[in-house]
C-alpha cells in the first residue's frame, strides 16, 4: 500500500519507505503518541530494516512544528574528529576506514526530539520503550527488502574489502535474499543497551567504548572524545514564501536553502501559467535548480566562520537568476553530481503536531565499515567534504561538512499543511521541486503528485553522463521540446529509483490528513481513524 485511503477522515499518519516501520509508528499514533515518539519508532525500525540507506551509525535532520505553526529544526548532524587529516587537493576515499571522519548523531537526535516532545507536546513515552519494536526485529530477524537486496547485489565487488561487512550482510559468502529472514544479533545487543542506559550510552558509556574501539581498529580517527563530544544542536529553520504557503528548510549546513532558492525562482517566473507536466514545467524546474546549484557551493558549516548566505534567497537574487532563465534554451550543464541515499519518514498525530525527517548514512551502506563487534555500519558522509584550501566545506577538525539532507514542512495561515521529502542527495532539491509545485501550484493529491513522472540531472552510479535523465512516461511530446530546448536527454524507466523515494503528508483546515508514500519504495502511509 502506498498511500492511505484519502476518502477517510484521518486524524494522524505517518509514513516511510518500510511497511513494517510505518506500521510501528502507526500504532504510536493510535496508542496517543505524539507526531515525535511515532517518528522516533519509525525511526528505529528503520535502523534495522533500511541498514542500506539509514542506522544507528548516521546522521538525522529533524523539521518540527506544533499545531500553532511554531517550527523548529534540528541538526543531529556528527562533526568531523579532532585528529581528522587529509592531503590538501587530493579527494578523500567514498568508502573504507579512511570515509568515517564524522562522528554519528541519529541516537542523539531521537532523544533530543522526544526532550522537545516531553516540554512542548505533553509527551510521556521514554526512547527504550519506543525502539523495543526495532529491538525486536534485529533480534528475531524479518523478511529482507527488494531494496535491501539490490543494493547488496549491485555492491557485490566492493563489499568484501569493507572491514566486518560481509560477516553480517553476506555470511558464507552468499547475500541475503529478498525474503529471506534476515538476523542482526550484534545489533540488537547494541540497541538494547541504548533501551537500558539512555541515548548517550552510545556516545559516553558501554557503548560508546565499543564503538571507539572497533573504529580506531577498522583505521578510524575517530575517537572515544569525538563521541562525547557529538550533540543535535536545534537551529531556526529558513523559509520561503510561495502562493498561499509558507516553505520552510532546515539552515547550512544543509543543502535547505537550495531548496528553496529553486521555488523563489519558480516564483519569480510565475510557473502557474504553464500546464503540469507539459515541457515548459520540466524545463523551468530543471532551469531553476541549475541557478540554485550554481550557488550551493558556497554553503558549509556557518559556526566558527564568516559565512553568509543569506542573499540567496533575497529579492535581487531570485530575480537575476529568474531573468537569466530562457523558455526556449537550456543551459549547458558540465557539473558533478553529489551521490547519497537516505529515508525520509514523517508523522502528523491527532494534536496537530508534526515532524519531518531524512535519515541516513550518507551512500548506500554508508562508508561500508562495520564498528567492531556492535553491528554497527557507520556512515561516510565526511566524503562530503573538501580537501581545497579556503573552500567553504573544507575539512577542519570537528567542523560539520556539508548536508544535502532537507526535510521539508509548510504553513498555510499559519499552520502546518504539508510534510515533505525525499531521498537522494543532489535528487533532493529536483524531486521535491516538482513535488511543491504539483501540490501547490496544480492541485494535484500527495498519491498523484508522487506517482507523475520526474528527472534527474547530472551524473549517477549507473551513467557517468551529465545527461539529463527523465522518466519514459514523461511522454514523446516532453521528450522532443526538451531536446529542441538543448537538453542532453537519457530516458530512464517509469517509477525508477533513480527518481528518488519520497513521501508526502498533506493536513487539511480542519485538521484531516492524507498522505502517500512513493510508488518507487517498499513504504506506506498509514492513516489512524
Amino acid at each position: 500500500m502506498r498511500a492511505a485511503n484519502i476518502s477517510t477522515p484521518y486524524r494522524a499518519m505517518v509514513t516511510s519507505p518500510s511497511i513494517a516501520a510505518s506500521e510501528a509508528g502507526a500504532q504510536v499514533l493510535r496508542d496517543g503518541g505524539t507526531a515525535i515518539e511515532a517518528v522516533v519508532t519509525t525511526a528505529s525500525v528503520l535502523a534495522v530494516t533500511y541498514p542500506h540507506f539509514c542506522g544507528i551509525g548516521g546522521d538525522a535532520v529533524w523539521m518540527v512544528a506544533d499545531r500553532t505553526g511554531k517550527v523548529s529544526s534540528f541538526l543531529g548532524i556528527g562533526q568531523a574528529a579532532l585528529d581528522a587529516r587529509y592531503d590538501a587537493g587530493v579527494p578523500i576515499p567514498l568508502r573504507g576506514p579512511a570515509s568515517t571522519l564524522t562522528t554519528a548523531c541519529t541516537v542523539d537526535s531521537w532523544q533530543h526530539a522526544l526532550d522537545h516532545s516531553a516540554r512542548h507536546w505533553g509527551g510521556t513515552r521514554k526512547l527504550a520503550d519506543l525502539i523495543e519494536p526495532a529491538i525486536g526485529l534485529a533480534e528475531n530477524g524479518f523478511p529482507v527488502s527488494k531494496s535491501q537486496c539490490f543494493w547488496l547485489n549491485f555492491r557485490k565487488d566492493d563489499y568484501r574489502n569493507w572491514p566486518g561487512f560481509a560477516e553480517i550482510f553476506a555470511p558464507n559468502g552468499q547475500p541475503y535474499k529478498e525474503e529471506e529472514i534476515f538476523v542482526q544479533s550484534h545489533l540488537a545487543k547494541s540497541l538494547k543497551l541504548i533501551a537500558k542506559n539512555g541515548a548517550r550510552d552510545f556516545y559516553e558509556g558501554d557503548l560508546a567504548a565499543r564503538i571507539a574501539k572497533g573504529l580506531e581498529e577498522a583505521g578510524s580517527p575517530i575517537r572515544a572524545r569525538d563521541l562525547e563530544l557529538t550533540r543535535t544542536r536545534t537551529a531556526d529553520a529558513v523559509s520561503l514564501d510561495y502562493g498561499d504557503v509558507t516553505l520552510f528548510a532546515p539552515p547550512a549546513p544543509t543543502q535547505g536553502l537550495a531548496t528553496l532558492m529553486t521555488m523563489g525562482i519558480l516564483r519569480e517566473l510565475g510557473i502557474k501559467d504553464w500546464d503540469e507536466s507539459n515541457p515548459d514545467h520540466f524545463h523551468l524546474v530543471i532551469e531553476a535548480i541549475k541557478r540554485a546549484f550554481l550557488e550551493r557551493d558556497r554553503i558549509g558549516d556557518p559556526d566558527g566562520t564568516n559565512l553568509d548566505f543569506s542573499d540567496m534567497l533575497g529579492a535581487e537574487m531570485l530575480r537575476k537568476n529568474a531573468a537569466d532563465i530562457a523558455i526556449d534554451q537550456a543551459m549547458e550543464w558540465p557539473y558533478p553530481f553529489r551521490h547519497g541515499d537516505t529515508v525520509f519518514l514523517a508523522a502528523t498525530d491527532a494534536q496537530g503536531n508534526c515532524a519531518s525527517v531524512l535519515q541516513s548514512t550518507y551512500f548506500d551502506w554508508g562508508s561500508g565499515v562495520v564498528a567492531g563487534d556492535t553491528g554497527i555500519v557507520w556512515q561516510n558522509r565526511g566524503a562530503a567534504f573538501s580537501t581545497i584550501d579556503g573552500h567553504p566545506n573544507q575539512l577542519k577538525p570537528g567542523k560539520r561538512p556539508f548536508y544535502t539532507l532537507n526535510p521539508g514542512l509548510a504553513l498555510r495561515n499559519g499552520k502546518p499543511c504539508l510534510l515533505y521529502g525525499t531521498q537522494g542527495a543532489d535528487g533532493q532539491p529536483q524531486t521535491l521541486a516538482m513535488l511543491l509545485t504539483r501540490l501547490t501550484d496544480f492541485g494535484l493529491s500527495p498519491a498523484d503528485a508522487l506517482s507523475r513522472p520526474r528527472f534527474l540531472l547530472g551524473k549517477t552510479f549507473s551513467d557517468s553522463r551529465d545527461s539529463l535523465k527523465l522518466e519514459a512516461d514523461a511522454g514523446p511530446t516532453v521528450f522532443a521540446e526538451l531536446e529542441n530546448r538543448g537538453h542532453i536527454l537519457r530516458e530512464i524507466e517509469a517509477q525508477s529509483a533513480l527518481a528518488g523515494q519520497a513521501g508526502i503528508i498533506r493536513i487539511a483546515p480542519d485538521g484531516s490528513v492524507d498522505g502517500a508514500h512513493d510508488p518507487r519504495s517498499d513504504g506506506a502511509a498509514i492513516g489512524i481513524v
